[in-house]
C-alpha cells in the first residue's frame, strides 16, 4: 500500500517546503512533504538546506553537503548551529556499508571530577551551565573535516565559499529567532559584558551579517582543520577564553580528535535500525525501547492511544533508568552493550509491566547486570544522488551554549560540561540523572542523548531521521519511526504528529500542550500517571527523509521550527 495518496513530482531544480502544524483533531487527509528525485537536505534553516543541496547539484556528495550544511547552520542558526560545539554523524554508503563519527566535545586536560562542587560537596549553581568553566573542547570542525577527508569529493574551498558568502551577505531573522535573541539578551550581556551582534533590537525580517565569522571560515577554508586547533583561530580562541577564566589551553585544542565508531544496529520487525553508539546514549536506548515494545500490537492499539502510550512510556522509563547508571564514554568505562540490548534482559525489564497501573519509578532503578541535550540542539538529514545517506545531530547545548561569544571569531562556545555528572544523583539542566560512568575526567567525552538514525527495509535505505530536544531526542526519533512503520504515515505527517515523553525521573509523562485529547489525558491520570502539559511546549523538531516505493525522496521538515527541505 502506498504511504500516502498523492505524489507531487517536481521537475524544477530546487523547491523548498514548509508546513503549518495542526492538531490531531484537524488532520483529515495525509500530508506529504517535499518530493524530489535525486537528492535532499532537511535542516533547521532554509539557507543551510539550500547551500547543502547546491553543493550536491554541483557534483558533491552527502559528505560535502555535510560540511556545507553544518557551517551554514553556524551562520544562520547560532542557537545550535556551531563551530564551538560538537556532534555525531551516522552514515550509510551506496554499497550498504555503515559507520559512525563521534565529534563530541571533550573535557579539558585539567578538568577534575569535583570541579563543580563547593567545599561542602554541593553542586555550585550554574557553574557547569553558563560562562567559561562550562565549555568543553569543541569538536565540530574536526568532525566535518574528518568526514570530508574520508568521503568528500569537492575541494574544501569550493564547499565553504557559499557559507562564507552567507556570513558576509547575511541571513534574515525569523520570528522564532527574534524571540530567542530577545529572551537571551540580558544573559548575553551578563556573560560577555556588552551587547552582541545578536540582541533584542533585532526583529523578524532584519538581515544579520557576521563578518568576523566570515573571516574565521575563510582562514579555515585556506588552512584546513588545523587552523581551528593550532592556527591563528585557536590562538585567538584560547586567549579570549583564558582572559575570562577558562581552563582550556592550546594543548587541549591540539590534542582534540574526532573518532570513528561502530554504530548500534538492531532489528525492529522488518526494519534494520542504525543509530549512534556511546558516548551517545541514543542508539542503545532506542534499541532497548524498540525491543521492549515489539511484542505489543501498537498498530492495533492505534496511534497515541491509551495502550500505545502506556507501552511506549513504560519502556522509555526503563531505558532511561539504565541510561542513568551504565552509559558514558566507552573510552573510559566498560559499557555492557550486549546485555543491555539482549532480548532476555529486556523481557525481564518489562516483566512487571501492567496496563492496569504505572510501574512505580522507585521500583525500577537501573537493571541488574551480572558481572558487569532541547530544542537546543539541531539535526539535519541528507541523501545524495549517489545513494549515500547521513544523519547528523550537532549542538552547543542549552540554547547558545555557555553564552560565551568570541567577538573576533564570530561564534558561541558550548556548555557541554553540564552533560557530565557533576555529582552522581544530581540532575543536569535537562533533569537527567547521572552516575559514576559519566563522571568528569580529563579528555573524556560527556554522555549525550543525540540520536542520528538511519533505517533500512529489505536491505535498502528507508529513512534518515533525527532531532534536537535534549532528553526528549531519543523518544522523538522513536515515535517518528513508529509513525511511519506502525501507523503508516507519510514523512511529513510523522514529524508533525503530537509527541509525548517519559524519562524515568521526574515521574511524569510529558505531552505537547493542547495536542492530546483531554479524555485520553484523564484516562492516563485515572490509572495513576502524572501527565505534564506545561514542561515541554515543543517536544523535538524532527527532520527526516523517507525513500518512497518508487525511489523518490520525501522530506519531512518539522514546522515546530523554521526547518526546511530542499532538493532537486
Amino acid at each position: 500500500m502506498k504511504r500516502f495518496l498523492v505524489y507531487l513530482f517536481l521537475s524544477a531544480c530546487f523547491v523548498s517546503c514548509k508546513k503549518d502544524i495542526k492538531s490531531t483533531e484537524e488532520k483529515t487527509t495525509p500530508k506529504t512533504g517535499l518530493i524530489t528525485k535525486n537528492a535532499m537536505v532537511v535542516s533547521a534553516r532554509e539557507e543551510a538546506s539550500k547551500i547543502g543541496a547546491d553543493i550536491m547539484k554541483k557534483g558533491g556528495n552527502a559528505f560535502d553537503a555535510m560540511m556545507a550544511t553544518e557551517m551554514a547552520l553556524a551562520v544562520a542558526y547560532p542557537y545550535a548551529g556551531n563551530l564551538g560545539g560538537g556532534g555525531f554523524m551516522v552514515y550509510r554508503l551506496d554499497d550498504g556499508s555503515v559507520g559512525a563519527l563521534d565529534y563530541r566535545e571533550k573535557a579539558p586536560q585539567s578538568a577534575t571530577k569535583d570541579m563543580y562542587l563547593d567545599d561542602k560537596d554541593e553542586v555550585i549553581k550554574d557553574l557547569s551551565v553558563v560562562g567559561p568553566m562550562a565549555i568543553g573542547i569543541p569538536g565540530t570542525i574536526a568532525g566535518v573535516f574528518e568526514a570530508h577527508k574520508r568521503f568528500g569529493k569537492l575541494p574544501v574551498k569550493e564547499v565553504l565559499q557559499p557559507v562564507i558568502d552567507l556570513a558576509n551577505n547575511g541571513f534574515v531573522v525569523t520570528k522564532n529567532q527574534e524571540a530567542r535573541f530577545a529572551e537571551k539578551d540580558s544573559i548575553f550581556k551578563a556573560v560577555n559584558g556588552h551587547k552582541l551582534l545578536f540582541n533584542n533590537e533585532l526583529k523578524a525580517g532584519d538581515r544579520v551579517m557576521n563578518f568576523a565569522l566570515a573571516e574565521t571560515l575563510t582562514r579555515i577554508a585556506e588552512n584546513g582543520r588545523d587552523e581551528f586547533y593550532s592556527g591563528k583561530t585557536a590562538e585567538i580562541l584560547v586567549e579570549d577564553l583564558n582572559k575570562r577564566g577558562s581552563i582550556i589551553t592550546l594543548d587541549d585544542m591540539k590534542a582534540y580528535g574526532a573518532k570513528w565508531r561502530d554504530p548500534i544496529q538492531f532489528n525492529y520487525k522488518d526494519l534494520k535500525i542504525i543509530s549512534m553508539s556511546p558516548p551517545s546514549s541514543g542508539g542503545i536506548c532506542l534499541n532497548q525501547i524498540m525491543t521492549m515494545i515489539e511484542p505489543f500490537d501498537l498498530r492495533g492499539y492505534g496511534h497515541n492511544s491509551l495502550k500505545a502510550i502506556q507501552v511506549i512510556a513504560e519502556s522509555e522509563k526503563r531505558a532511561y533508568a539504565d541510561r542513568s547508571y551504565y552509559l558514558g564514554d566507552p573510552d573510559f568505562v566498560d559499557i555492557p552493550v550486549a546485555t543491555l540490548t539482549s532480548d532476555v534482559y529486556l523481557n525481564q525489564r518489562m516483566s512487571d509491566f501492567s496496563f492496569k497501573a504505572p510501574t512505580p519509578v522507585d521500583s525500577i532503578s537501573h537493571g541488574t547486570i551480572t558481572g558487569y541535550e532541547s530544542d537546543q540542539t539541531t539535526h539535519y538529514s541528507i541523501v545524495d544522488q549517489f545513494g549515500n545517506a547521513i544523519a547528523v545531530t550537532t549542538t552547543l547545548n542549552s540554547g547558545y551554549g555557555s553564552k560565551v561569544y568570541v567577538d573576533e571569531l564570530g561564534f558561541f562556545l558550548n556548555n557541554e560540561m553540564d552533560d557530565f555528572s557533576s555529582k552522581p544523583g544530581v540532575p543536569n539542566v535537562y533533569g537527567l540523572i547521572g552516575a559514576e560512568a559519566n563522571s568528569i575526567a580529563p579528555e573524556k567525552r560527556m554522555l549525550s542523548s543525540m540520536t542520528p538514525t538511519l533505517v533500512e527495509k529489505d536491505g535498502e535505505l528507508l529513512m534518515t531521521v533525527g532531532t534536537p530536544g535534549g532528553s526528549t531526542i531519543i523518544t522523538s526519533v522513536l515515535q517518528t519511526i513508529l509513525n511511519v512503520e506502525d501507523f503508516g504515515m507519510s514523512m511529513q505527517d510523522a514529524v508533525e504528529a503530537p509527541r509525548f515523553h517519559n524519562q524515568w525521573l521526574p515521574d511524569e509523562i510529558r505531552v505537547e500542550p493542547n495536542r492530546f485529547d483531554k479524555n485520553l489525558i484523564k484516562q492516563l491520570e485515572d490509572l495513576g500517571y502524572y501527565v505534564n502539559e506545561e514542561r515541554s511546549p515543543v517536544i523535538g523538531i524532527v527532520d527526516g527523509i523517507l525513500v518512497l516505493d518508487d525511489g523518490t525522496l520525501e522530506g519531512g521538515a518539522d514546522p515546530r521550527g523554521d526547518d526546511t527541505a530542499v532538493g532537486f
